[in-house]
């Protein structure tokens, strides 16, 4: 098809879709302002997607790239496979900034173009294609703002020996890498060949090496259908340690006897999770240990959970982060959210059945703790956000909006807590069944808020009107702030722990205190409770008692941190700057920043920031640049 003809009707097609998203987002906001009926009025599309994948079927990916640290750039060749059922004369793909060298279809050079850039989605890529379209290759390399990219020199690593690149592709970021139909509920097999330094290994969200080959170049094959976001790919110096059969831990040399050890009951956490909703349906289940600039916790992604060295206490203190990715191997990757205005169906789901791992293989009072603490969690972002904020809904609406600004406690703790309702009125032996036939029944398939209030009014609720009135569905999933039917857990281990922090708040050493075989969920509520800011010298008696300045425990630390700054603590300020400058977790770095700007030590910030911010990934630059008013110098 001629050039001319080809241009000038992407334009009119990006113009009529520029049209429909408008059009699409009004009905959007007005099925979620309406929700007099448990179901959505409407059916809308993704709107965090450019592409046509619902149109054209998406199939499966083979990948062929080579990592270059010297340019910080991945580049090679994207090839899909699709059917083109629905006769559509171009297929559209997310890209964001990206540098299409060259387009194939069918193995014949194809013209193609970028649409202009649009906030948060980057720019759409159109190929033209016919009834008979089978497979397209896009010969492409990543710029210098891939915001799903980390790459890092060896001294941002642990080892300090050699450099290291991981992904982050949640939410929509693999476009950023890859130029794919990047909205979660497009499914595809993948296949990929990754050429890395010879020295180095490459690891993916798919089938794994367990050790480094002599030609740097790695085969991956994931033969179960995955969203765009489940595409991870991690190259460093590793290595690897079984744990069972089944199960093991990655990590950097200097790393991996710690990860190790704190990974030693992986393999009970996988069976423990199978007795609860179902066999295990990915193959294997490994943990990546990153190094410490990972912005967050955790990532889900199939067979490799990547996680952050935070967890890494010493103790086994705080696995249940790891509970919390391996639960998101039923929900979230076997049944995966449809739009991410459905994310609480990811991650509401996740915590609940990340405590009930944790209470199958410890106890009632353990999972009570967390549960106390994820409710403390969520007071904090509702008071956070504003309770009347449409921000505090599970049914999420974020039009026009980057989706990264619904990853919040909502999803989370309201998500949970809302399932914890529906067991504490149904019993947990009928929810749990309820629960098992959900995930039989969608996996590998996606799902939205209105067809899961739907299943679970079919379901479980049948028409109960009883039942119906004490869960009151639609104040949880369309109402702000928190519903006054909240659940609340057995609070049997943190009166003892308040009644020790009033002893101290009264006068009482902190040595005279009864605090043997404290957890750290014991530690955090005790500190969450004092008085901030606490005089210098209640401070000191603590930290003399307790070490807090030296805890090993990055929960308990970051805590005592935020603490310090608020009371001008400033014995502690060495420790914590070696905190900000070897961790990159977004949990803890922000709060740090925020509570130096918020208690008039802006210049400490912005100078601790200038330093550091290199060691942080772009995704904890983004926020962190507007916490501290960073601006980045022209180049």
């Amino acid at each position: 098809m001629p050039e001319y003809n080809f241009t000038q009707r992407m334009k009119h097609y990006f113009l009529v879709l520029a049209t429909g998203v408008f059009l699409a987002s009004c009905q959007n906001t007005a099925s979620i302002e309406d929700h007099n009926t448990v179901a959505d009025s409407t059916v809308v599309k993704d709107l965090h997607t450019q592409s046509n994948a619902d149109r054209v079927s998406i199939k499966h990916l083979d990948l062929d790239i080579a990592v270059d640290f010297k340019k910080r750039e991945i580049a090679g060749s994207a090839t899909w496979t699709i059917a083109n059922e629905k006769h559509t004369d171009s297929i559209l793909l997310d890209t964001y900034d990206l540098t299409i060298d060259s387009v194939k279809v069918d193995g014949r050079t194809a013209s193609f173009r970028l649409g202009s850039f649009v906030p948060h989605l980057g720019q759409v890529l159109a190929i033209p294609i016919t009834n008979e379209t089978e497979k397209l290759t896009i010969f492409y390399k990543t710029g210098r703002n891939a915001r799903a990219l980390q790459w890092l020199t060896p001294e941002q690593t642990l080892s300090k020996s050699h450099p290291f690149l991981y992904t982050q592709s949640e939410s929509i970021y693999a476009r950023s890498w890859i130029p794919a139909p990047d909205g979660p509920g497009i499914r595809f097999t993948y296949n990929a060949r990754v050429s890395v330094p010879a020295h180095l290994m490459a690891l993916m969200s798919a089938s794994n090496p367990q050790q480094k080959n002599d030609s740097g170049i790695y085969h991956f094959e994931m033969d179960l259908p995955v969203p765009a976001y489940l595409l991870a790919l991690a190259v460093g110096d590793l290595r690897f340690r079984a744990v069972d059969a089944r199960t093991g831990v990655y990590a950097e040399p200097s790393m991996i006897d710690k990860a190790a050890h704190e990974l030693a009951d992986l393999g009970r956490m996988v069976t423990t999770a199978e007795s609860l909703y179902g066999p295990y349906r990915w193959g294997r289940y490994d943990v990546l240990v990153l190094p410490p600039g990972f912005p967050i916790g955790g990532m889900e992604n199939p067979r490799l959970t990547f996680a952050t060295p935070t967890i890494i206490a010493g103790d086994r203190s705080l696995v249940n982060l790891i509970a919390h990715e391996l639960a998101h191997s039923w929900s979230g990757n076997l049944v995966t959210n449809a739009t991410w205005n459905d994310f609480w169906l990811n991650e509401g789901f996740t915590m609940y059945f990340e405590r009930r791992i944790s209470e199958a293989m410890n106890d009632k009072g353990y999972a009570d703790m967390l549960w106390e603490l994820g409710y403390q969690d969520l007071v904090a972002e509702v008071d956070r956000i504003g309770k009347d904020s449409k921000d505090t809904r599970l049914k999420l609406d974020l039009t026009g909006r980057d989706p990264d600004d619904g990853l919040t406690d909502i999803a989370y703790e309201k998500g949970a807590h809302f399932l914890k309702l529906i067991e504490n009125n149904v019993g947990r032996q009928r929810f749990d069944s309820f629960l098992r036939h959900y995930f039989d029944e969608h996996a590998f398939k996606t799902m939205n808020t209105r067809d899961f209030l739907s299943y679970l009014d079919s379901h479980l609720i049948k028409g109960d009107k009883e039942l119906a009135a004490k869960l009151r569905v639609n104040e949880w999933v369309y109402g702000t702030g928190i519903p006054s039917n909240v659940p609340r857990v057995d609070q049997d281990r943190f009166e003892k722990v308040d009644e020790q922090r009033g002893k101290f708040l009264k006068g009482t050493t902190p040595a005279e205190l009864t605090t043997q075989g404290w957890t750290t969920h014991e530690w955090l509520h005790f500190l969450r409770g004092l008085p901030r800011p606490l005089p210098q010298e209640e401070m000191t008696r603590l930290d003399q008692a307790f070490h807090f300045t030296q805890s090993g425990n990055s929960e308990i630390a970051d805590l005592w941190f935020v603490m310090s700054l608020a009371a001008h603590y400033e014995a502690a300020y060495p420790e914590m700057q070696t905190f900000l400058s070897e961790v990159g977790r977004r949990k803890f770095i922000e709060p740090l920043y925020e509570e130096m700007m918020k208690s008039g030590q802006q210049n400490m910030a912005r100078e601790l920031y200038r330093q550091y911010r290199p060691n942080y990934h772009p995704l904890a630059q983004m926020t962190l640049d507007e916490i501290v008013g960073y601006k980045e110098p022209d180049r």
